[in-house]
């Protein structure tokens, strides 16, 4: 016989309170999945499809996109005679839905001090401190995992830095401030300020990988990798056929020279000029929204004849600090002018292809008319390999002239950039013995090299009496390399950015290196136990000054500077008590020091890790960032809540204004659609695949703010949802099985 409930007796109201209870659940259930699932859209993950806007996406290694963090930044550059401060503004902006941290590779002077970092928090400020480079990193991980926005400031190479911030929250923009100082470079009667806005992408040389015999035991492998951090210094970069410029820059000086101005000139970007007085003007870049493409020169020059000494000092916790320039006079050297044998380097590679390769063919052309009948020269080329054009030096006639003229002519680029074995065959000498002849090796290049310390220990093994004379090409050269290589080589460096600089800076390069000017330099402080820097002064050429600076408790006395002009003694003296006050000279000391301890190690006179110990020493000393130290600042109060996860995304950059994309990174990367501007506009979702192995991928429409999809855990939720399902189909069942059954 079927039993039956009956309406209103208790069977019926314990089943209905069970059913209420279990539909209950079942929206608890749902209420909990959506829940999560919202929490989950809050990822910043998001593919090419989902795009409703043109947006820059960067590639992660399992395939998942994320929005490019958004930069913008801020030079504000204050010169007081021969030195400068700048303030830099960097703005991160997150467009994103979720919370990223961004990293930011950039360059700056190699001569910049950075001793500032502050994080800018409504109208708090966060001032970091210098700590030793591992400790600063633990403390920043730490930071990052607790939700706190943090920043680091980390040195890869003296002019290329790296800064993390952790924890930008949606759509929130983070403001973090960096402040240096550096001293202004003279040469010729002229003073110039140079800010580097772009990192060159550097040719990376393929780790060496030695095999070892375990004497029968099996094999081990070791790795000799001459860019060890290769994969902190290759950001994305941006193919500008696909992308609007990013990275916007403005730029405002304060030039308050010292001496009456005549001409102020900004050489690669429009300014708006501003007089105060006959030695002070104010300068900002004229125009919205410029790319940081390309590097930032400004010079000037004296009204009347250029100040030939300059002397200025500054006390700082109880030590004194000298700064002295003194440029040797413009009198020809007694004696007969010797003769030189010239080797001229020059760089072919892919990165040198459209303007700088021609800028570098011209500046050797030049140099080539240069040559006298009494002069020897060679010319080697290299790319990923290298050539040698005449078995030895030969004599400086038309017969090799013209082979030269013609090789140098039918030179394109194409290829890496090798340049060590090229250096190595530069500095083969067959007469070492020779005192008769100036050996000089002229190096044409962009610098665009991640193994620099493999140059330098080449110059250090194999320099011999050969002078090394730096010629930096572009619109972006790596000018740590170019001035380390000419200090270690005992020669020069000059810039050449544009075509029509080239003619006039190579007349100027080699009517200076004829011959040394000032021989046999050197520098004491009279009555005061001062430690003078660099210990050892290099042969001075014509125009260019010799730069000292020195530490003390108290400096008194007087500089005094000797040396040989041809056969002719050369003196000045310089009393310390005439020295102007100066600014942040302490720490052009400290950084100048580091560079005389690195350069030390390179040339094996003292071992990496002693050098590794002073420069720890001198840097946190001082409070500058240095390879052995970094800055970390911490906002204490935390804000991304913990269950929310933090993706890494690192800031892509521009490619160097004149750079060849295809040359630099290969053609088998996807070519961008053959668009017109307004038509990719229409087309969000396509996108190609750019610069590097995990290289951003950009849909094919300009920079705006996008509007993501936001992707979830879809395997999870539906675990989670099954899960919870059961348990609303037990209860289900518990509640049938509790039903009283009729008799």
């Amino acid at each position: 016989m079927q039993s039956h409930t009956l309406p209103g007796s208790a069977d019926s109201r314990i089943k209905t309170h069970l059913d209420r209870f279990v539909a209950w659940f079942l929206l608890a259930v749902m209420a909990v999945t959506a829940f999560i699932g919202s929490a989950g859209a809050a990822t910043p993950f998001v593919s090419p499809n989902d795009m409703t806007s043109g947006s820059l996406l960067l590639k992660s290694k399992d395939g998942k996109y994320l929005e490019a963090p958004r930069l913008g930044a801020d030079y504000s550059v204050t010169i007081s005679g021969p030195t400068g401060r700048t303030i830099l503004t960097q703005r991160f902006s997150n467009p994103a839905n979720g919370w990223v941290e961004g990293v930011y590779v950039f360059p700056l002077p190699e001569t910049a001090a950075v001793d500032t970092l502050k994080i800018v928090a409504g109208n708090r400020v966060i001032v970091g401190e210098v700590k030793e480079k591992q400790e600063a990193k633990v403390i920043y991980e730490e930071a990052k995992a607790a939700g706190q926005t943090a920043s680091l400031l980390e040195q890869e190479r003296p002019n290329l830095f790296t800064n993390s911030v952790a924890n930008i929250g949606p759509h929130e923009t983070v403001v973090v401030q960096i402040e240096y100082q550096e001293t202004i470079r003279q040469s010729n009667g002229s003073y110039s300020l140079r800010l580097p806005l772009v990192v060159v992408p550097r040719y990376m040389p393929a780790p060496i990988v030695q095999t070892v015999d375990f004497g029968g035991n099996g094999y081990g492998s070791t790795v000799n990798d001459p860019v060890p951090d290769r994969d902190r210094i290759q950001p994305p970069v941006l193919d500008p056929r696909v992308n609007d410029p990013v990275n916007p820059v403005s730029i405002s000086v304060d030039l308050s020279a010292g001496f009456a101005l005549d001409a102020v000139t900004s050489h690669h970007h429009a300014v708006k000029v501003e007089t105060l007085d006959d030695s002070h003007r104010k300068l900002v870049l004229d125009g919205v929204d410029v790319p940081a493409d390309r590097d930032f020169e400004l010079t000037w020059t004296a009204k009347g004849a250029a100040p030939q000494v300059g002397l200025f000092r500054e006390t700082v916790k109880g030590k004194d600090y000298l700064l002295a320039t003194v440029t040797p006079p413009s009198v020809a050297a007694t004696g007969p002018v010797k003769p030189r044998e010239t080797i001229f380097v020059i760089d072919n590679s892919g990165s040198m292809d459209g303007p700088s390769m021609q800028q570098a063919k011209d500046a050797l052309l030049q140099g080539l008319e240069t040559l006298k009948p009494q002069d020897r020269f060679n010319v080697v080329r290299f790319d990923d390999t290298f050539d040698v054009l005449f078995r030895d030096a030969v004599p400086a006639n038309r017969e090799y002239l013209d082979q030269a003229r013609a090789f140098v002519s039918a030179l394109q680029a194409n290829g890496g950039t090798e340049m060590v074995p090229a250096l190595k065959a530069a500095l083969i000498d067959g007469n070492a013995a020779d005192s008769k002849t100036l050996r000089q090796v002229v190096f044409i290049t962009d610098g665009a090299i991640g193994n620099e310390q493999e140059l330098f220990a080449t110059i250090g093994q194999g320099r011999g009496r050969s002078r090394i004379f730096m010629v930096g090409i572009g619109s972006a050269p790596n000018t740590y390399l170019m001035t380390r290589a000419a200090e270690m080589g005992r020669g020069t460096f000059t810039l050449i950015s544009e075509v029509d600089q080239v003619k006039a800076r190579m007349e100027e390069l080699f009517n200076k290196i004829g011959q040394p000017v000032v021989t046999g330099l050197s520098a004491t402080l009279d009555g005061s136990a001062a430690v003078l820097s660099p210990s050892q002064l290099p042969d001075l050429y014509r125009g260019e000054p010799v730069l000292m600076m020195a530490e003390a408790a108290t400096l008194k006395g007087t500089l005094k500077v000797d040396g040989m002009i041809g056969d002719t003694p050369w003196t000045v003296s310089l009393p310390v008590s005439a020295a102007a006050q100066g600014k942040g000279i302490s720490k052009l000391w400290a950084h100048r020091k580091v560079a005389e301890i690195e350069t030390a190690s390179t040339l094996n006179q003292i071992s990496m890790d002693e050098a590794n110990r002073q420069v720890l020493s001198v840097a946190l000393t001082h409070q500058i960032v240095s390879s052995q130290t970094s800055l970390i600042a911490v906002d204490k109060t935390p804000k991304r809540p913990l269950n929310q996860p933090l993706t890494r995304a690192e800031v892509p950059l521009n490619l160097p204004a004149g750079w060849n994309f295809d040359k630099v990174f290969g053609k088998d990367i996807p070519q961008p659609l053959p668009l017109k501007k307004d038509e990719r506009d229409a087309m969000a979702d396509a996108y190609v695949q750019l610069a590097m192995t995990e290289a951003p991928a950009m849909a094919a429409a300009p920079q705006q703010v996008a509007l993501p999809q936001g992707s979830t855990p879809a395997g999870l939720l539906a675990i989670l949802a099954a899960v919870l399902g059961l348990m609303a189909l037990a209860f289900r069942l518990l509640a049938h099985a509790l039903t009283p059954k009729a008799a």
